[in-house]
């Protein structure tokens, strides 16, 4: 892949859809599951920080850097709800994967595709340890960008195969069921987020706006159910009330970044939460009866941007799909940077 080490393998958004489709997008989340659950189980080797974010009242931008020792990887992503109703995404990223040895870049790609293949894949390995046994029936509050790939992650990991879609948007509820149909799935469009949660054993909530909300009430938080909140992802952002947080066993990825951006910011600092990497590892329980209430406090870690950093990686072997992009300045006498600007001035002229 890198015959000479200023050269470093690029994925653009092109070559990353023909991926996806070339994998198969089941299959991917599938693969990308594995790749989150593995580098979970070795939590303790990383690098972990929250992510470094730059506010504005549009929106944010972060960097999301890790390292496990080896390897280092870092995204650059945005998050500015304002730009659906500019026409633009909601979020936008991409990612670069180094070796810690020598400092160079070895990986540039895009991830906002990725992305959200990874919110999605990541939500359903929670969802593999705390859902209810045998669970088949997911609400989507929240049909834009995400909801699909939501959708498909269950489907791939936990069987689930009934949908009940929520948007305050109909049309993007309509859009779901539409890009979903021929599936596998069932799927009803419902009018209210209090009939999208009936008979949901899974309920997701992937909200975009920026501001404290109640996408979810109390009294539509039945016993024993899972809830998937994916939409709280920085400071005063929120879907849930917070009765619901009392009345739940919460799990969390790094509890000093989802204090400051997730559900929980609504609870004091030391309120008790359980971190996920001790689940998947083996480390405390997860669901421990019918009748529990789980919440994965989801804000995306960076960890789970090295796994999709690290799979991309793997697949570019495969599949040759990306571009050789001559990114470095890599001369062949280290100290005589200047040169090569003279030689290639030479080179011009000649």
């Amino acid at each position: 892949m890198q015959p000479k080490l200023n050269i470093v393998p690029f994925v653009s958004v092109d070559h990353m859809m023909k991926l996806v489709l070339a994998v198969g997008v089941e299959t991917f989340l599938t693969e990308l599951a594995g790749y989150i659950e593995a580098d979970f189980r070795r939590w303790e080797l990383f690098d972990k920080t929250p992510r470094v974010a730059s506010h504005s009242h549009d929106g944010v931008i972060e960097l999301m850097p890790t390292s496990d020792g080896k390897l280092y990887g870092f995204k650059y992503v945005n998050g500015h709800p304002k730009n659906m109703r500019e026409g633009l995404q909601t979020v936008t990223a991409f990612g670069v994967l180094a070796d810690v040895g020598n400092g160079y870049p070895m990986l540039l790609t895009e991830m906002t595709i990725l992305t959200a293949l990874r919110t999605a894949a990541m939500s359903a390995v929670a969802a593999k340890y705390l859902a209810p046994e045998g669970a088949r029936t997911m609400a989507i509050i929240g049909n834009g960008a995400q909801s699909e790939f939501q959708a498909i992650a269950f489907k791939a990991l936990l069987g689930i195969d009934r949908l009940r879609l929520y948007d305050i948007d109909s049309s993007a509820s309509r859009k779901c069921a539409k890009n979903l149909a021929g599936m596998g799935f069932d799927i009803a469009v419902c009018a209210t987020s209090q009939e999208a949660v009936e008979g949901a054993e899974i309920i997701t909530t992937v909200t975009a706006d920026k501001l404290s909300a109640t996408i979810l009430t109390d009294n539509m938080v039945g016993p024993g159910v899972h809830i998937n909140a994916v939409g709280g992802d920085c400071p005063g952002k929120t879907e849930l009330h917070r009765d619901i947080l009392l009345r739940s066993d919460i799990f969390v990825e790094f509890p000093p970044q989802t204090r400051i951006e997730g559900e929980i910011q609504q609870l004091p600092a030391d309120y008790p939460v359980n971190e996920l990497w001790q689940v998947i590892s083996g480390g405390i329980e997860g669901r421990k009866s019918a009748g529990q209430i789980t919440l994965f406090d989801s804000v995306g870690f960076a960890i789970e941007d090295f796994s999709a950093l690290r799979y991309v990686r793997d697949k570019l072997r495969d599949t040759g799909l990306y571009e050789e992009l001559d990114l470095l300045a890599d001369p062949d006498e280290p100290r005589d940077l200047f040169g090569m600007l003279l030689r290639a001035k030479a080179a011009a002229v000649a």
